[in-house]
């Protein structure tokens, strides 16, 4: 099957995919020969581990087939009890000795633990949902999870939330199952919290965290990580050593709130006697950045916008040594750099400018032909991203502000999620235990200032929680929230790992933490 031009990256950003040239850059003080020695630590003798993930690869598919046949969608209030009562099932089956639905004024959460008797406890995140999909733009149906021939991978499981976040998180969940089935427990007790409202930036997830059940078992844990398939198609991987926040939100111009216009939609020929909430709506749009689009403009935005630190300045130029600017463009798609930016300066800007984007926008009518009206209302639907020292409340309330100030304060401002950005230390034991297993699978290794994307590790880095956190994991997918969203099962490129030795990478990854 032939691999779509538009590669479209998820709100984590896949790994900023900009490791996709194997670039192997400056670490945390861990050398390869201290990875290797490390490894041997790394659960000594895994022979008959990978037997348990080998003997139990099918079931291993199959949990993850029907797991994505079952998609959850917080946009649509879709199967949300039921992927979250499935989430708990899959715990419990995989070792979970408790896994409960947290209630939420969303949607429900799910809080699991995992007692292995262990002297150390990790703290780890999950989510359930998925994005809306389009069954017409897929050459697969998205919830059959079918498995196809992909070239250059191998064989690729396709289906919607195959690599966001399903297939990572099953991949996990067999690490578990073939410990026990191999007689061995998880060397480190587990806390997990998981969530059904990541796609729509986690509005209620810190409900979830900030329980006191919650909170006293993460008191316990070191750090808090993420499944996540982090290989570039080229076989290397990159760690983020944070993310940008995230806001999303919905304008409402409406011509009755405006107190102008006609209160519904009326023939376009009384255009030139009435106002437009549809021209209203771009005037206010065209406030909130630069006249290129490409700056935020809204009043005292960059009030608390933290520079970029000399060493994450130096991690950026050791990209730009050893990676190929032409392979990245290639992989993403890209003509130009905003402003025809050298590589070095657009990758600067990546990691550390806030951003304003328009997701989307509708008014009036958008089928086939003409319709002469004079619309009287128009959405447009907005995300910003945010980097350290902003948050999420500042931004609502300076965009509020700002429209206001302009005479839009009938302008409804919506704010359906978001949250802060996070930062976690290179040097914190969460980012050492994952260099080293990746060294130790032989894989090139490069450091990122932070995601340009988002997710929501702010409520474990922040207080109360205060953890290191971040993603670990091998083995590659891609398109997420596109059609065609797949994950790696078998494969045939000897760079990139398919799911059983990614179930065996996340062991180790275990036995990594247990040490540290």
């Amino acid at each position: 099957m032939g691999e779509r031009k538009i590669e479209l990256p998820n709100r984590r950003g896949l790994l900023l995919m900009a490791a996709a040239a194997g670039a192997t850059l400056a670490l945390p003080r861990l050398t390869r020969a201290a990875a290797n020695k490390a490894g041997a630590q790394f659960g000594g003798d895994l022979s008959s581990v990978r037997a348990a993930i080998e003997k139990q690869r099918p079931e291993a598919i199959r949990r993850l087939q029907n797991w994505i046949a079952l998609p959850s969608i917080a946009a649509e209030n879709r199967n949300m009890k039921e992927g979250c009562q499935m989430m708990m099932d899959l715990l419990t089956e995989a070792g979970f000795q408790t896994a409960r639905m947290m209630p939420t004024d969303g949607q429900p959460g799910v809080f699991a633990t995992l007692d292995a008797g262990a002297r150390r406890t990790v703290g780890m995140y999950f989510m359930y949902d998925v994005k809306q999909f389009d069954p017409s733009e897929w050459s697969s149906p998205p919830l059959a999870a079918a498995i196809v021939d992909k070239a250059p991978f191998g064989k690729v499981m396709i289906g919607r939330g195959a690599i966001n976040q399903k297939g990572p998180e099953a991949t996990f969940l067999a690490a578990l199952h073939a410990l026990k089935a191999a007689g061995r427990k998880s060397p480190v007790n587990i806390v997990l919290v998981a969530e059904g409202e990541e796609e729509i930036a986690s509005p209620h997830f810190g409900q979830v965290v900030h329980r006191p059940e919650v909170l006293a078992a993460l008191s316990k844990c070191h750090e808090v990580f993420m499944p996540f398939a982090s290989q570039s198609p080229q076989g290397s991987v990159e760690i983020a050593l944070g993310a940008k926040g995230a806001v999303e939100v919905e304008l409402v111009a409406s011509t009755e709130k405006w107190g102008r216009g006609a209160k519904d939609d009326i023939h376009s020929s009384y255009k030139a006697e009435l106002d437009s909430a549809v021209w209203r709506m771009v005037k206010a749009l065209s406030t909130l950045v630069s006249e290129d689009g490409n700056d935020p403009a809204i009043d005292g935005w960059f009030e608390h916008v933290k520079p970029l630190t000399e060493r994450q300045k130096q991690i950026i130029a050791d990209k730009v040594a050893h990676t190929n600017e032409a392979d990245i463009k290639k992989l993403l798609g890209v003509q130009h750099w905003v402003r025809d930016l050298s590589y070095r300066d657009a990758l600067e800007r990546l990691a550390s400018q806030p951003t304003v984007n328009i997701e989307g926008m509708y008014a009036g009518y958008t089928g086939p032909g003409g319709k002469t009206i004079l619309p009287s209302k128009a959405t447009a639907k907005l995300d910003m991203r945010l980097v350290p020292d902003q948050t999420a409340a500042e931004a609502e309330a300076k965009l509020k502000a700002h429209l206001a100030k302009r005479g839009y304060g009938d302008i409804e401002v919506k704010v359906t999620g978001g949250y802060d950005p996070t930062q976690t230390d290179e040097h914190s034991a969460l980012i050492k235990a994952s260099t080293a297993v990746y060294l130790q699978e032989g894989l090139q290794v490069s450091l990122s200032p932070r995601l340009a994307g988002s997710w929501p590790g702010c409520i474990f880095t922040g207080a109360p929680v205060n953890l290191p956190a971040g993603h670990f994991g091998t083995g590659h997918g891609s398109r997420a929230h596109a059609p065609d969203e797949y994950y790696v099962i078998e494969s045939s490129n000897p760079k990139v790992q398919g799911m059983a030795d990614a179930t065996l990478a996340y062991v180790k990854h275990l036995y990594a933490l247990s040490v540290v």
